[in-house]
């Protein structure tokens, strides 16, 4: 029963977790269809509009039926291009291709932006595409034999690539099981009901990293949504575990860990902690992005970091003056403390700080306050995005989970570039920030504490932080931009 419990975890976790598909869907002649009155996209397939001779036709269907999300550097380097994979058609040219189907639109970005989508001569090159489990593309390629031929018999195409940490395999249609799989799936339902009589006879349903305890739990806003997912989590795991969670900022969070000098608390802040706090230790979990975002009312979609900092200076006052709708602008921020406002001022206003508030409703100034542009503060990430989306012409920021999913919203891209890690890590887009984990010095590696933190960035709770648009720094091509400068 050990052998094959082995076997079965290398075969479907650890040899399928990264695990790149390939299906040729079609491979057949064309013969007379390019002259008919119904030819349309064969004309698009045409190389410089010249008819082609007795072409083949292919459709190229590429997934990821692994088992986890494939990154742009999941992709073996192949040569310095930004090509991920090649698929080769032995004596055959390649004419034209299209892309006819993406599972999502996201996957659009590769194939339009960036290059590596190419033929050259007898090969189809794809993009690193970034891919989420079962997501898939497909190509629908004309070529002619290299010879001119006109035979009906071609050799099979070669798939030229890897992927690091997992395999390219030919994957066959889904319609029917092989028997073979039938018995083997078979066998594994047996075997995991007679271990699942063999744990509840047992004497501990504890799993082997669980701890228990109170753990405390303070710090930033944004990060507060998976902090109370995993904390959920993984008491679900660990019957014994119990968490106070109580996120109010990442400055306050790092101050409260200080003062009560408690080890039994956890602060996680948006980057790093303040002078004057040597006894808090700092262990990167996460690489977090951020976004601008604007009320849908405000006509801008794309700012520049120039632009963005001459608003929070007070030169723009209303959005026609950048070509957006005539609306004044109204900046809404999180309050001092914030590690969302540290990190916005670090990367996006060039280490300048943001004025103070001269507004309490974000509507109308202060009595005594100076005319200029309207300002005003929240204690947290939901209220700034709840703001801004109730209050015309506001500008503010937030994480980007936060504030995805707001048809009141609108996610404001910077010099072009959406929010995204791949974006982000090739340095494309400024706005991010490393989520950091505090203790009070080292934890003892028995504790809650470090259990937790373990969790968070090699167990569920990294999927947890994946499934909320970030990443595990782990997950980064550069890891190390994650670290403490």
């Amino acid at each position: 029963m050990a052998v094959t419990t082995v076997a079965a975890v290398y075969e479907f976790v650890l040899k399928g977790r990264k695990r790149l598909g390939y299906r040729v869907q079609m491979d057949t002649t064309v013969t007379d269809v390019v002259q008919s009155e119904h030819a349309g996209p064969l004309r698009e397939l045409r190389e410089g509009g010249d008819p082609l001779a007795k072409p083949t036709l292919v459709l190229l269907r590429i997934e990821n039926n692994g088992a986890t999300f494939i990154d742009t550097h999941d992709y073996a380097v192949l040569d310095d291009s930004l090509v991920g994979l090649r698929v080769r058609f032995p004596g055959r040219r390649v004419a034209g291709m299209v892309v006819t189907e993406l599972s999502d639109d996201y996957l659009r970005d590769s194939f339009t932006n960036g290059g590596g989508f190419a033929a050259d001569g007898d090969l189809i090159e794809l993009p690193r595409t970034p891919m989420n489990r079962s997501a898939h593309y497909k190509i629908l390629a004309a070529l002619e034999r290299a010879d001119g031929s006109a035979g009906a018999t071609f050799d099979p195409p070669e798939v030229i690539g890897g992927i690091k940490g997992g395999r390219i395999v030919e994957t066959q249609s889904r319609t029917g099981t092989p028997k073979r799989a039938i018995a083997l799936i078979g066998f594994l339902v047996v075997l995991v009901v007679a271990q699942l009589l063999v744990f509840l006879r047992s004497n501990t349903t504890t799993p082997m990293d669980c701890a228990t305890g109170r753990l405390k739990v303070v710090g930033s806003t944004a990060f507060a949504p998976i902090v109370r997912e995993a904390a959920e989590s993984y008491r679900q795991l660990c019957p014994g575990a119990e968490f106070v969670i109580d996120m109010r900022g990442s400055g306050e969070g790092l101050q409260a860990l200080h003062t009560t000098a408690d080890a039994n608390t956890l602060a996680f802040s948006d980057g790093e902690k303040p002078d004057g706090m040597p006894a808090l230790l700092p262990r990167p979990i996460a690489f977090f992005l951020f976004t601008m975002m604007t009320n849908a009312g405000t006509g801008v979609q794309d700012l520049t970091p120039e632009q963005i900092q001459r608003i929070y200076r007070g030169e723009v006052t209303n959005w026609q003056e950048i070509g957006g709708k005539d609306v004044p602008v109204r900046l809404i921020s999180r309050n001092p403390g914030s590690g969302t406002r540290a990190a916005l001022q670090r990367r996006v206003l060039g280490g300048v700080r943001e004025p103070g508030s001269n507004s309490d409703d974000c509507r109308t100034l202060d009595p005594g306050a100076a005319q200029g542009v309207l300002r005003c503060a929240r204690d947290s990430t939901e209220d700034v995005v709840r703001a801004v989306a109730e209050t015309p012409g506001a500008l503010g920021y937030a994480e980007l989970g936060a504030a995805t999913g707001h048809d009141d919203l609108t996610l404001v891209r910077i010099s072009g570039h959406r929010a995204t890690v791949s974006e982000a890590d090739h340095g494309a887009y400024p706005f991010w920030e490393t989520e950091y984990g505090y203790t009070l010095g080292e934890p003892d590696a028995h504790s809650l504490a470090a259990s937790f933190l373990r969790y968070l960035t090699n167990q569920v709770g990294a999927d947890i932080i994946r499934a909320n648009g970030d990443r595990p720094c782990a997950d980064l091509a550069n890891p190390a931009i994650c670290q403490p400068a």
